[in-house]
């Protein structure tokens, strides 16, 4: 049940969200790490000049993400470890653009914060423009899936984690484009894209916008403007669905799939903030045309010494060079074992885009299990492009964070569209008793009639061949999101759903967890 503390929260925000006035400003989402806030926002219509960002006494001038000046980013550093700063957006003369608001930087890496709380889910983009000739969708509507967004806000988490798939507008896939990007609906409403040009600066760019911005400006406006926010890139942020046959095969994506991304990120979520514990010089970190020193594919959520999230994408370096392939650099999976075994954080948690633990047949799994006659998942025939170095990276890493004896092996994913829960004790010939890692799907944010595995797909989530397991809870194909809570001895997990067949949109706003995870830290 709710807290009376988490009640009288919810009203505060309740409050604070009737009466703050956003004036010029359409969405805002800042990240945060112990001593610099990095701001995406846009506004109403272009600005002829540079706004503004005004914290602790300082000014921070803006940066131009798109080529006409409605969209801005904000880089405040040099801040003070857990300090709130009330935040001030002003034009070019120093008008007021928004109300003030505060937010509140990360506890510094030596500090012992007693707990966090975070806000997790998946698959929150879609498109209202994009429907089935029937009426089904693919996705619930923008408005509903705010709804849920501000009932997960209400528990006041200190940050928020929204792993993968903030737009869907599949280009090329051959199964998912007809119905996406390339489908009739998808066509009239934002054109088509010239692939031998830019996204940016181009007719693309009107068709970029179209296509984007409905799906993550009426979702996230201006509410999440105070809580820190850490984004995951999937495999349809880079406009396409994971998919390869003798025709496509869509990833590692090609260079006009690689601008799509990168100009969503630009434009309206922020990168992930430099770590002194991981290496400034990782793929896709440190480029000349972004914020000094951030990463677009690997992150860190580390606060204080109580938790040290790692975040990694498994789509834009995965290779496919058979053994030795891999979904992660080896550079990066070196970083990610050297945190889980280094000490001074109580808690170690991956965070990667694609989950361990279980499989829906898609092509680019960890997994080689495709769906076989009778409806269930099985390898005795190879699947298509699979690569088996896949499968090695993922042992490896499911044996580092076994290897953590004093932590907790937890992984929280995105990718599957379903709520979820296991203990995994074995991978192929790899024993992780001593030490069982713990597999979570959070749930989707955006998921409707056609998107869930079981419609796709013909299959649900399953466990794969070749892991042992003990799921506490089967994958449950409904809409909803976890609130997850450290402390220095345990992780509590709460989950939410709701079911949009039998449920009124109202019953949103009262969702209580109907599942309770406990996890406490080895010895």
């Amino acid at each position: 049940m709710t807290s009376r503390r988490e009640l009288f929260q919810t009203a505060v925000a309740a409050l604070a969200a009737k009466t703050w006035n956003p004036g010029a400003v359409v969405h805002l989402l800042p990240t945060v790490n112990h001593h610099r806030i990095l701001l995406k926002a846009s506004f109403e219509r272009p600005l002829a000049a540079a706004p503004k960002l005004s914290a602790g006494g300082k000014l921070y001038a803006g940066r131009r993400s798109d080529t006409r000046g409605q969209f801005w980013q904000f880089d405040a550093a040099g801040l003070e470890p857990a300090r709130g700063y009330e935040l001030h957006l002003l034009d070019a003369g120093g008008k007021s653009l928004c109300d003030p608001w505060t937010v509140k930087t990360f506890p510094a890496p030596s500090d012992r914060p007693k707990r966090l709380r975070l806000l997790i889910y998946s698959c929150a983009g879609g498109h209202d423009a994009l429907r089935q000739p029937d009426g089904r969708s693919w996705f619930l509507p923008a408005a509903v899936r705010a709804r849920l967004l501000d009932r997960g806000l209400s528990f006041a988490p200190d940050a928020l984690i929204a792993n993968g798939d903030h737009v869907y507008w599949d280009l090329l896939a051959p199964r998912a484009s007809k119905n996406l990007g390339a489908s009739p609906e998808g066509v009239a409403y934002a054109g088509r894209f010239d692939r031998s040009l830019p996204v940016l600066g181009t007719p693309n760019e009107n068709s970029f916008l179209r296509a984007t911005g409905p799906q993550i400006l009426p979702l996230y406006g201006t509410r999440c403007r105070s809580t820190p926010v850490f984004f995951l890139q999937d495999d349809h942020d880079y406009f396409d669905n994971d998919e390869a046959d003798d025709q496509v095969v869509t990833f590692p994506p090609d260079h006009f799939m690689l601008q799509l991304a990168r100009a969503t990120q630009r434009l309206y979520y922020p990168e992930f903030l430099p770590d002194a514990e991981r290496p400034a010089g990782l793929p896709g970190s440190s480029a000349a045309d972004r914020p000094p020193g951030v990463s677009e594919s690997f992150g860190t959520l580390r606060y204080g010494s109580l938790a040290e999230l790692l975040l990694y994408e498994i789509r834009r370096f995965q290779t496919l060079t058979g053994p030795s392939a891999v979904f992660v650099p080896s550079v990066v999976e070196q970083w990610l074992k050297a945190r889980m075994a280094a000490g001074g954080v109580d808690h170690v948690v991956s965070i990667p885009s694609n989950p361990p633990g279980w499989s829906a047949g898609k092509w680019g799994e960890w997994y080689p299990d495709r769906l076989e006659p009778g409806g269930k998942l099985g390898v005795s025939k190879p699947k298509p492009y699979w690569q088996p170095g896949w499968r090695a990276q993922h042992d490896r890493l499911l044996q580092a964070a076994s290897a953590m004896r004093s932590r907790i092996p937890l992984f929280v994913s995105g990718d599957l569209h379903s709520l979820a829960e296991e203990r995994i004790f074995r991978t192929g010939r790899i024993d992780l008793r001593a030490n069982p890692v713990v597999a979570v799907l959070p749930g989707p944010m955006g998921t409707s009639d056609m998107g869930w595995p079981s419609a796709f797909r013909g299959v649900k989530a399953a466990p794969p061949v070749g892991l042992e397991v003990e799921q506490g809870l089967e994958p449950i194909e409904q809409n909803g999101f976890t609130i997850a809570d450290f402390s220095p001895e345990s992780v509590e997990l709460r989950f939410f759903q709701w079911n949009q067949k039998q449920q009124p949109v109202s019953a949103i706003d009262t969702l209580e967890p109907f599942r309770v995870t406990t996890l406490k830290r080895p010895g």
